[in-house]
């Protein structure tokens, strides 16, 4: 039997590499978008073609769309990815903020919940896209499923209102949903205003004569940073289990973005890039977290899931794709 599933925040990176992910598996994918003039369809593009995957139009501010997807798609599995997914975004735009990450997990439940009951479908499987930035202060290092949690910004305050409603519908409905609590993940298509795609975009500016120095905020901040490919293979094993929990999905490694760049530099010969990198205060976080590492034990042990892929990797693949697409851009 082929299976289908709806994944929300289908454009963004997590969104695409999962939809890449399903695909390879045999699943019909849908993905859901929001309404635009111009969708941004960046990470998507290769996929408008693809005989089993179909966009679908909606938005987790308004629930009866996300009933209508649920009907149109009749999925086995739900992927919640969608969000407002910049934190330092969160003290700018802090009821949108929490409309979204907050509110809208709860919709999607509600839909979810209204979905099987009026339709008499089949249960689904549903998995909630959590953070580690619920984590925030690191009240232990690493943090695992057990660690209190402390968020430091209106993102990780409104991630965690979705983790507890995912905790408490599952408790009270017998729903199969799972919060994956993912620690720092990066890809080729992570977007430009992301520190990691800034600096590996920059470095490949400055590198082709195109940039001066690359702008930034607190270099001594550590991150727990893995490949989001990997990742969402994470997110998957989690809908494969017999019983629905929570996971911590993380290298268990920790790297300052001093590191990052340091990495990053290498790539196109530069070793001395102190002249090339300005600490820019409106970059730096009303309040920061300056730390954070995960412990993924409890995934190893019962999804067997282990990152593949290294920080010097990642950043090699990061800086090669954008290298590729400046110099396309030049033409």
């Amino acid at each position: 039997m082929v299976k289908s599933a709806l994944i929300t925040g289908v454009n963004g990176m997590d969104g695409s590499h999962l939809a890449d992910f399903l695909l390879e598996k045999g699943y019909i994918v849908y993905g859901l978008e929001r309404r635009t003039s111009k969708p941004n369809r960046t990470n998507t593009a290769h996929l408008e073609n693809h005989d089993n995957f179909h966009f679908l139009t909606g938005d987790l501010s308004d629930q009866t769309s996300l009933y209508r997807a649920l009907k149109v798609s009749k999925p086995d599995e739900v992927y919640n990815l969608a969000a407002q997914s910049f934190v330092g975004s969160s003290w700018q735009i802090p009821m949108q903020t929490s409309d979204v990450n907050a509110l809208g997990v709860l919709r999607l439940l509600e839909a979810v919940r209204e979905y099987q009951k009026e339709q008499d479908a089949p249960p689904l499987r549903f998995y909630q896209a959590s953070t580690s930035e619920m984590f925030g202060k690191m009240v232990e290092n690493p943090a695992s499923e057990s660690t209190p949690f402390y968020p430091r910004s209106p993102y990780g305050v409104a991630k965690l209102y979705g983790y507890w409603m995912v905790k408490n519908y599952r408790e009270s409905y017998d729903m199969f949903a799972c919060s994956g609590i993912l620690f720092n993940h990066e890809s080729e298509r992570r977007g430009i205003e992301f520190v990691t795609r800034k600096i590996t975009d920059g470095v490949v500016r400055i590198h082709l004569g195109l940039q001066d120095c690359i702008a930034l905020g607190n270099l001594e901040s550590k991150r727990d940073w893995g490949y989001a490919p990997d990742y969402v293979e994470g997110m998957w094993l989690m809908l494969q289990q017999d019983e629905p929990d929570d996971y911590v999905l993380a290298t268990g490694k920790t790297f300052s973005i001093r590191e990052f760049l340091d990495l990053a530099f290498r790539e196109v010969g530069i070793t001395d890039w102190e002249p090339y990198v300005v600490e820019d205060p409106r970059f730096m976080r009303p309040a920061e977290v300056d730390v954070l590492r995960g412990d993924a034990s409890k995934a190893k042990t019962c999804l067997g899931w282990e990152p593949k892929t290294d920080l010097q990797e990642m950043v090699k693949r990061m800086v090669a794709s954008d290298l590729e697409k400046n110099k396309l851009e030049r033409q």
